[in-house]
C-alpha cells in the first residue's frame, strides 16, 4: 500500500505534460511528503481541457471501512463502478517519487526503512486515480496492481498504477469500460529505479482554503 509519496515539478512541466491545462496559471508550492488526508495536487477533466488544484486525499470511508480509502485495488467492487465508468470522476494524480516501506526493520535502527522510487528518464509521472465530491470537498484516491518486480523487492503486494506519458494519462482520462480496467497493470521494470531521498521533518500540512487553488 502506498501512503506516502511527493510532488516536487512545478506547474509549467505539468502543463507541458498533460495538456490542454486550463489554469496555468496557478501557483503550487512543493509537496516533499504527501501522506493520507494531505491536499494534494490533483488534474481533473472540465469539458476539453483539465484543471488543476488541490484535493484531499483519502476516499471517504464506507461500511465497515472506518479510515479513508488511499488506494483502490477490486474495481469489481461496486464502490468504484459509478466513478470508474464515468471518465469526468478520473483524475491524474501528479507524481515525482513514491515511497514504499521496508519489510523488515533495518538492522542499523531497528526500524523500517523508506524506499524511494521513480522514472528512470524523467521527472515527472502520475497516479490513476479517482475523485468524488463531498460536503467537506473533494477526495480522491488512486489505483494500485500488482507489483513490479523493482517495487515487489521492497514491498510484494502491490504498486501504484503508473501513467509515464501523456498519451497513457490521456487514455486513462478518456477510456470506455474495460479499456480504462486494463490500464491496472505494473509500469516496466525498466523504466523504474529506486532513489535516495533525505529524509526531513514533515512540513505542517498546507492550508486547504483560500489558499490552495480550487478545482471548481
Amino acid at each position: 500500500m502506498c501512503n506516502l509519496y511527493r510532488m516536487t515539478s512545478n506547474v509549467q512541466a505539468i502543463a507541458q505534460m498533460f495538456a490542454p491545462l486550463a489554469n496555468t496559471q496557478v501557483n503550487l508550492p512543493a509537496f516533499s511528503e504527501i501522506y493520507p488526508d494531505a491536499e494534494a495536487p490533483v488534474l481533473i477533466a472540465r469539458g476539453p481541457t483539465r484543471r488543476l488544484g488541490t484535493m484531499r486525499w483519502g476516499w471517504p470511508p464506507f461500511g465497515d471501512v472506518k479510515r479513508p480509502v488511499t488506494n483502490i485495488r477490486n474495481l469489481a467492487s461496486p464502490m468504484w463502478r459509478a466513478a470508474l465508468e464515468d471518465p469526468n470522476r478520473r483524475c491524474l494524480v501528479p507524481v515525482t517519487a513514491f515511497s514504499e516501506w521496508s519489510q523488515a526493520p533495518d538492522p542499523a535502527t531497528g526500524r523500517k526503512r523508506k524506499h524511494w522510487f521513480a522514472l528512470k528518464e524523467q521527472e515527472l509521472f502520475a497516479f490513476a486515480g479517482l475523485w468524488r465530491p463531498t460536503a467537506e470537498g473533494p477526495r480522491f484516491a488512486f489505483l494500485t496492481c500488482a507489483a513490479n518486480a523493482v517495487v515487489g523487492r521492497v514491498h510484494p503486494k502491490a504498486m501504484p498504477v503508473i501513467l509515464g506519458t501523456a498519451e497513457a494519462a490521456h487514455q486513462w482520462m478518456t477510456a470506455q469500460g474495460d479499456a480504462a480496467v486494463a490500464m491496472q497493470r505494473p509500469f516496466a521494470d525498466e523504466g523504474m529505479m529506486e532513489i535516495e531521498v533525505e529524509e526531513t521533518a514533515p512540513p505542517p500540512p498546507p492550508p486547504r482554503k483560500p489558499e490552495q487553488p480550487s478545482l471548481f
